[in-house]
């Protein structure tokens, strides 16, 4: 059986993951088909992105998300287009909504990250260093 899932990157303690397509039987950091999106929660909003296309075509082959994919699917709307998909709308028409929604909501600027790196100083403020001769 095929999943939708999350993979951990990152270093320690600061986590970011890849939504991949695996075999189910594959470890979590393991072999992988696919990389469809990704989700990064150290970022202020969180940060999700998804090729909306892949999912529509790997869903439409079986592969079932899991419970933690299918939270982040209903955060960015995904979800509810699945569950058309399904019924039997278009997958140009949804994709074309799914694009209309990512123009709506952009996603943050990266460089605002919440963690270690937050709370250093600007370099202006920071002392200069002795030159070295």
């Amino acid at each position: 059986m095929v999943r939708i899932r999350l993979r951990r990157m990152g270093a320690k303690h600061q986590p970011f993951y890849r939504i991949v397509v695996a075999d189910k039987e594959s470890p979590r950091d393991g072999a992988f088909i696919e990389v469809i999106g990704t989700y990064n929660p150290r970022t202020q909003p969180e940060t999700v992105s998804v090729k909306e296309d892949r999912v529509f075509h790997w869903i439409k082959v079986g592969a079932q998300p899991s419970e933690s994919v299918m939270q982040l699917f209903r955060k960015t709307g995904t979800a509810g287009r699945i569950e058309r998909l399904k019924k039997g709308e278009s997958q140009e028409a949804l994709l074309a909504e799914a694009e209309t929604y990512q123009k709506a909501n952009p996603s943050p600027d990266p460089r605002t990250r919440i963690g270690h790196a937050a709370h250093q100083k600007p370099a202006s403020e920071k002392p200069a260093e002795k030159a070295t001769a």
